[in-house]
């Protein structure tokens, strides 16, 4: 791996330190705070809704700074709004709490960049290994998330507030690796303009929407059952350092699988890799169907956590098939678009389900994305995919 690459797959693993303790903490300080129970996830559902309303922006800000100043201005965004969540607790308001995590969208937009950033750091013939080594970084984020909310819980007045306090350290870390990594300049506009494909004629090819589906879908099931985890655990008696054991494992069982998923990839192909992720979701839905202990949880998070690596690296790796280099900024910024509205739907069902209907209820409704999913492979596995020329 070069230096490079090792870098960004640990600004990668902070941005999932970040990414884990919101997890961990938003939905628990959201039911403590929020004025009705089921609107404890909309600290959840606003920071995904911000990323989804950025990608955009973020895609503007790439082409006009490139990779490492718009990063670095994400990083600056999520140092700021972690400290204003801070205070947000300690005064007890909800609507300044969710308003600044909504802000913090665009660093999630940014950092969720990373990815395909690696591919630009290798030759074009490693592109799977890089996202695999970049995504692996998330191992860091399962260990340091959980542990770090655990620790700092109760270090300020109000539960958690000294968790997203601490969230602006990883920030400035973050910052001063970002600023070692060296990225290749991104096409001008005017060669965008000249050269690349309008976005229609991007998104409607097969292996781009089948890319995207397994992206928008596999990360939409994992938001759902993991934003709300904390919480069912709660209802069920489980105590918050049961919680973050199982987010930990969880998150480690996300981006463990990195160290091979791009290899894998390369000797069996994306489909049959895809379908493996599909299928460790069903599992996974079933062992939280079968009981509320917790090593049913357990089980299930970490089998959820192996079937969103399969499918978001082989979803990311089918999408890079769809566009030209010119188009990339353009096409990535419509993919993840696409991943956070599906985000923002799940994060704030996710409360509404499991306070009005519970753990149970919330599980059989993921079946129905996952049969969208299973038709998506279905259909591009029958058919001949299109890929960029």
């Amino acid at each position: 791996m070069n230096r490079h690459l090792l870098l960004l797959a640990l600004c990668q693993g902070l941005f999932l330190s970040n990414n884990v303790t919101f997890i961990a903490v938003n939905g628990l300080v959201g039911l403590e705070l929020a004025p009705v129970a089921w609107m404890a996830t909309l600290p959840v559902a606003g920071y995904v809704a911000g990323g989804a309303l950025a990608a955009p922006l973020v895609a503007r800000h790439q082409r006009a700074w490139g990779r490492q100043r718009t990063f670095q201005l994400g990083l600056l965004v999520a140092l700021v709004t972690a400290a204003i969540c801070a205070w947000a607790v300690l005064q007890r308001s909800f609507w300044l709490l969710t308003a600044a995590i909504f802000v913090a969208g665009y660093f999630n937009a940014n950092a969720a960049l990373y990815r395909f950033a690696a591919t630009e750091l290798v030759q074009p013939s490693y592109k799977e290994k890089a996202i695999s080594w970049v995504l692996a970084g998330g191992i860091l984020g399962g260990v340091v998330g959980p542990n770090l909310a655990s620790l700092t819980r109760d270090a300020l007045d109000r539960p958690f507030a000294g968790a997203y306090l601490a969230l602006t350290v990883l920030a400035l870390l973050a910052m001063l690796l970002m600023q070692f990594i060296r990225f290749p300049p991104l096409t001008q506009p005017g060669q965008v303009a000249q050269t690349g494909r309008p976005l229609r004629e991007i998104v409607r090819q097969p292996v781009f929407i089948v890319a995207v589906a397994a992206c928008a879908l596999g990360y939409g099931v994992m938001n759902l059952l993991m934003a709300a985890t904390p919480i069912a655990m709660a209802q069920c008696g489980h105590p918050f350092s049961a919680a973050a054991l199982v987010l930990e494992w969880h998150v480690i069982a996300m981006y463990l699988p990195s160290f091979f998923t791009g290899n894998l990839i390369k000797r069996v192909g994306v489909w049959p890799v895809l379908v493996a992720g599909l299928l460790l979701n069903g599992v996974c839905v079933a062992i939280a169907l079968a009981g509320v202990d917790l090593m049913h949880f357990l089980a299930a998070l970490v089998t959820l956590g192996l079937g969103w690596n399969f499918l978001y690296i082989g979803g990311t790796t089918l999408a890079t098939e769809a566009y030209r280099p010119e188009e990339r900024t353009t096409a990535q910024a419509a993919v993840d678009f696409c991943v956070y509205a599906t985000m923002t739907f799940t994060s704030f069902g996710s409360g509404a389900l499991v306070t009005t209907g519970g753990w149970q209820a919330m599980n059989l409704g993921s079946l129905l994305p996952l049969a969208l999913l299973a038709a998506a492979l279905a259909w591009i596995r029958w058919r001949r995919p299109t890929t960029a020329g």
